[in-house]
């Protein structure tokens, strides 16, 4: 199902976006990802298909990849992440 404030956006992209905002700063792998956000180790690799939707969303720039370890927000993507966030219903 598409979040309703940017029809490219999933709830489970919604959901990895709001992981990586709760772990300002920090590395998170596929496996936190996959397993907090409640689609499991088996799917795991759906983080991926997430982590372009995302990119595309806020700007390449916005979702540093740190090889071997994982992801994380840069400056400007926590600005950019809070903003659609804080944009979508309640």
């Amino acid at each position: 199902m598409a979040a309703d404030s940017n029809p490219g956006t999933t709830d489970l992209d919604l959901d990895v976006l709001r992981l990586l905002v709760a772990n300002e700063g920090r590395v998170v792998g596929r496996e936190y990802l996959a397993r907090e956000s409640g689609i499991g180790a088996s799917s795991a690799r759906r983080i991926d298909t997430c982590l372009v939707s995302l990119r595309r969303v806020l700007g390449s720039g916005c979702l540093l990849t740190v090889r071997r370890r994982g992801w994380m927000l840069t400056t400007a993507g926590l600005a950019l992440a809070a903003e659609l966030l804080q944009s979508l219903p309640s």
